[in-house]
Protein backbone atom coordinates (compact mmCIF):
# COMPACT_ATOMS: atom_id res chain seq x y z
CA UNK A 1 0.00 0.00 0.00
CA UNK A 2 2.89 2.65 1.33
CA UNK A 3 4.39 1.06 -2.15
CA UNK A 4 1.73 2.45 -4.37
CA UNK A 5 1.60 5.35 -2.40
CA UNK A 6 4.87 6.33 -2.72
CA UNK A 7 4.83 5.59 -6.84
CA UNK A 8 1.39 7.56 -7.36
CA UNK A 9 3.72 10.43 -5.29
CA UNK A 10 6.50 10.35 -7.28
CA UNK A 11 4.45 10.44 -10.54
CA UNK A 12 2.62 13.32 -9.77
CA UNK A 13 6.25 14.96 -8.74
CA UNK A 14 7.73 14.28 -11.87
CA UNK A 15 4.19 15.10 -14.02
CA UNK A 16 4.60 18.12 -12.20
CA UNK A 17 7.90 19.56 -12.53
CA UNK A 18 7.64 18.30 -16.52
CA UNK A 19 4.64 20.76 -17.36
CA UNK A 20 5.79 24.40 -16.72
CA UNK A 21 5.28 26.72 -14.36
CA UNK A 22 3.79 29.85 -15.81
CA UNK A 23 0.54 29.05 -18.33
CA UNK A 24 -1.25 31.13 -20.69
CA UNK A 25 -3.89 28.74 -19.64
CA UNK A 26 -2.67 26.55 -16.70
CA UNK A 27 -5.49 25.71 -14.87
CA UNK A 28 -6.25 22.59 -16.56
CA UNK A 29 -3.03 21.51 -15.65
CA UNK A 30 -3.25 22.56 -11.89
CA UNK A 31 -6.89 20.67 -11.99
CA UNK A 32 -5.39 17.44 -13.49
CA UNK A 33 -2.46 17.85 -10.84
CA UNK A 34 -5.45 18.96 -7.89
CA UNK A 35 -7.12 15.51 -8.89
CA UNK A 36 -3.69 13.33 -8.33
CA UNK A 37 -3.38 14.76 -4.97
CA UNK A 38 -6.90 14.09 -4.09
CA UNK A 39 -6.78 10.56 -5.52
CA UNK A 40 -3.47 10.01 -3.43
CA UNK A 41 -5.48 11.31 -0.27
CA UNK A 42 -8.47 8.65 -0.92
CA UNK A 43 -5.98 5.84 -0.67
CA UNK A 44 -4.33 6.85 2.05
CA UNK A 45 -7.51 7.07 3.73
CA UNK A 46 -8.39 3.51 2.76
CA UNK A 47 -10.39 4.11 -0.36
CA UNK A 48 -8.06 2.34 -2.49
CA UNK A 49 -10.39 1.82 -5.72
CA UNK A 50 -11.75 4.84 -5.52
CA UNK A 51 -8.42 7.04 -4.74
CA UNK A 52 -6.46 4.72 -7.74
CA UNK A 53 -8.61 5.55 -10.52
CA UNK A 54 -8.87 9.45 -9.33
CA UNK A 55 -5.19 9.28 -9.47
CA UNK A 56 -4.69 7.75 -12.63
CA UNK A 57 -7.32 10.03 -14.22
CA UNK A 58 -5.56 13.10 -12.57
CA UNK A 59 -2.28 11.79 -14.04
CA UNK A 60 -4.03 11.45 -17.44
CA UNK A 61 -5.27 14.48 -17.88
CA UNK A 62 -2.36 16.19 -16.57
CA UNK A 63 0.32 14.69 -18.82
CA UNK A 64 -2.13 15.60 -21.70
CA UNK A 65 -3.24 19.37 -21.03
CA UNK A 66 0.85 19.97 -19.92
CA UNK A 67 1.33 18.35 -23.26
CA UNK A 68 -1.01 20.68 -24.43
CA UNK A 69 0.12 23.77 -22.91
CA UNK A 70 4.28 23.14 -24.26
CA UNK A 71 3.09 23.20 -27.46
CA UNK A 72 1.79 26.18 -27.07
CA UNK A 73 4.69 27.91 -25.49
CA UNK A 74 6.48 26.31 -28.96
CA UNK A 75 4.46 28.04 -30.90
CA UNK A 76 4.63 31.32 -29.12
CA UNK A 77 8.04 31.12 -28.98
CA UNK A 78 8.35 29.97 -32.57
CA UNK A 79 6.48 32.99 -33.83
CA UNK A 80 8.64 35.39 -31.19
CA UNK A 81 11.62 34.16 -33.10
CA UNK A 82 10.22 34.60 -36.62
CA UNK A 83 11.14 38.32 -37.39
CA UNK A 84 15.13 37.56 -36.43
CA UNK A 85 15.19 34.75 -38.52
CA UNK A 86 13.92 37.03 -41.28
CA UNK A 87 16.43 39.39 -40.71
CA UNK A 88 19.05 36.75 -40.59
CA UNK A 89 17.42 35.54 -43.78
CA UNK A 90 17.79 39.23 -45.42
CA UNK A 91 21.19 39.78 -44.02
CA UNK A 92 22.70 36.92 -45.48
CA UNK A 93 20.77 38.24 -49.07
CA UNK A 94 22.05 41.37 -49.09
CA UNK A 95 25.63 40.02 -48.41
CA UNK A 96 25.45 38.06 -50.98
CA UNK A 97 24.66 40.09 -53.42
CA UNK A 98 26.90 42.86 -52.06
CA UNK A 99 29.17 40.36 -53.01
CA UNK A 100 28.39 39.50 -56.31
CA UNK A 101 28.21 43.27 -56.85
CA UNK A 102 32.27 43.55 -56.46
CA UNK A 103 33.33 40.89 -58.05
CA UNK A 104 31.17 41.86 -61.09
CA UNK A 105 33.25 45.23 -60.05
CA UNK A 106 36.47 43.44 -59.82
CA UNK A 107 36.34 42.03 -63.46
CA UNK A 108 34.81 44.51 -64.91
CA UNK A 109 37.98 46.88 -63.47
CA UNK A 110 40.75 44.01 -64.41
CA UNK A 111 39.33 43.93 -68.69
CA UNK A 112 38.75 47.34 -68.42
CA UNK A 113 35.68 49.19 -70.51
Amino acid sequence: MRYAITILAALTLAVGTATPTRAADDTKVKAGTNQVETGAKKIGSGNVGEGVEETAKGIGKTVEEGAKYTGEKLKEAGKAAEPEARSTGRNIRDGAVAFGHSVKNFFTRLFGD
